[in-house]
C-alpha cells in the first residue's frame, strides 16, 4: 500500500553529510512518538494503491512538519482537522494555516489526500543557530544538501507518484533549483509552480481567497 511505502521512506531518511558549525538537521522520524503519529496519519489517508500527484515544498520548519513529521501540518491541524490527538504544544504555523484552508476548500483531508502527497525537496529541515533556514539560504548548505535532495526525490518516485507533472511550492529559488535538478534527472515532464503559503500569509493575506482559488484551479485540473 502507499501508506507502507511512505512510512518506509520516512523511517529511512538520514542526512549523512556533515554540516558547518551552527547548523543542524531536524529529523522528527527518529522520535518514536512522532513516528507513531505519522503511522496514524498515513494509515488513515493512504491505505490504498492509488497513485498520487506530488507537491514539493522547500524543507520542514520547526513549528510545522519539523514537529509533526507531516508536511505543512502543525500540531493544531493534526488534532482538529485530521482528528489525530497529540501532546505537542498547540502552536499554529502560518504555512499550515493556508494549506489547510486549501484542503478544506478542496473537500477536506480525506478527499485531498486521495489525490495528493505533500513533501519537500528536502524532507528533513535545517536550523542555523536554532532558527529555521531554507536549504538555499546558504551556499554551503545548498551544496551539502544537494545529494540528499536528489536521493530523496528519486526515492519518492517509488512511493506511488504520478510522473507527468509535479507541483513546486515556491515560485522563486525553490522552483529554479528544482527545475535545474529535474532537467538533469528527468523525474517529471512538467513542473507547475505555486506561490509559497508563507509568502501569501505574510504579504498577501488580504488576497488569500484569490490564492486559494488559484491553488484549487491548478490542483483540480489534475484530478480526474
Amino acid at each position: 500500500m502507499v501508506a507502507e511505502r511512505i512510512l518506509s521512506f520516512l523511517q529511512l531518511l538520514h542526512f549523512e553529510s556533515r554540516l558547518p558549525k551552527g547548523f543542524a538537521v531536524m529529523n522528527p522520524y527518529q522520535d518514536e512518538y512522532t513516528f507513531g503519529l505519522c503511522q496514524q496519519f498515513y494509515t488513515q489517508y493512504y491505505s490504498d494503491h492509488q497513485p498520487r500527484k506530488l507537491l514539493l515544498g522547500i524543507n520542514p520548519g520547526r513549528f510545522g512538519s519539523g514537529v509533526t513529521g507531516i508536511s505543512f501540518t502543525d500540531p493544531v491541524k493534526l488534532e482538529t482537522i485530521c482528528h489525530i490527538p497529540n501532546r505537542f504544544d498547540k502552536r499554529a504555523e502560518l504555512s499550515a494555516d493556508f494549506v489547510y484552508k486549501v484542503i478544506e476548500a478542496f473537500g477536506g483531508p480525506t478527499l485531498f489526500y486521495q489525490h495528493f502527497f505533500i513533501s519537500a525537496l528536502s524532507p528533513l529541515g535545517f536550523l542555523k543557530d536554532g532558527k529555521n533556514i531554507n536549504y538555499y539560504d546558504d551556499g554551503r548548505l545548498q551544496k551539502i544538501a544537494t545529494p540528499f535532495i536528489i536521493q530523496s526525490v528519486s526515492q519518492m518516485m517509488e512511493i506511488g507518484i504520478r510522473k507527468h507533472n509535479v507541483y513546486c511550492i515556491g515560485e522563486g529559488k525553490n522552483f529554479a533549483f528544482f527545475s535545474a535538478l529535474n532537467k538533469k534527472h528527468q523525474w517529471f515532464e512538467e513542473i507547475i509552480s505555486l506561490p509559497h503559503p508563507r509568502f501569501i500569509m505574510q504579504y498577501k493575506r488580504k488576497s488569500i481567497h484569490t490564492y486559494i482559488d488559484l491553488y484549487l484551479k491548478l490542483l483540480s485540473e489534475e484530478v480526474c
